[in-house]
């Protein structure tokens, strides 16, 4: 089941949101990309890039690394913020399913917790890109995140 960032989203502590944008602000490779946060809740939350001529691969499409990047982000953001303050994440293990050419103008990754536990976040993400209006699923990213006092 595709998880395109509707329903229903919890909000965040004002604290947590905070330690979420500034861990994100502090990507290298989020800014390399033009990403930004564009939905934020506890256990989710939406990254969306850019598709401009430095990310595409050999026919014109988002290359599958933009795809992985921005899907591991949202998912490990997700996982972050359903934790309590004083703790980051690390990808642990992280697999992606690639579904359609991803073309059009912008990709959204729709990152979510599937189960938070003391030593292991289980987590997900969906990928979508849009183009002219029309949304398109193209990624599916199913991993793991571990917490680390920070």
């Amino acid at each position: 089941m595709t998880d395109t960032g509707d329903g229903d989203w919890d909000p965040l502590d004002p604290e947590i949101e905070a330690r979420v944008r500034a861990s994100f602000a502090a990507q290298g490779l989020m800014q390399t990309f033009g990403a930004r946060i564009a939905r934020l809740g506890r256990g989710r939350v939406t990254i969306a890039a850019p598709i401009g001529p430095g990310v595409t691969q050999q026919m014109g499409f988002a290359h599958a690394g933009l795809s992985f990047a921005i899907g591991d982000s949202a998912a490990g953001y997700a996982a972050l913020s359903a934790l309590e303050m004083g703790a980051e994440v690390l990808t642990s293990e992280m697999k992606i399913h690639l579904l359609a050419p991803a073309r059009g103008e912008t990709l959204e990754a729709h990152g979510r917790v599937i189960r938070a536990g003391r030593r292991l976040v289980v987590v997900a993400a969906d990928i979508h890109a849009l183009d002219r209006g029309e949304r398109r699923h193209v990624a599916t990213l199913l991993g793991s995140m571990i917490p680390i006092e920070t």
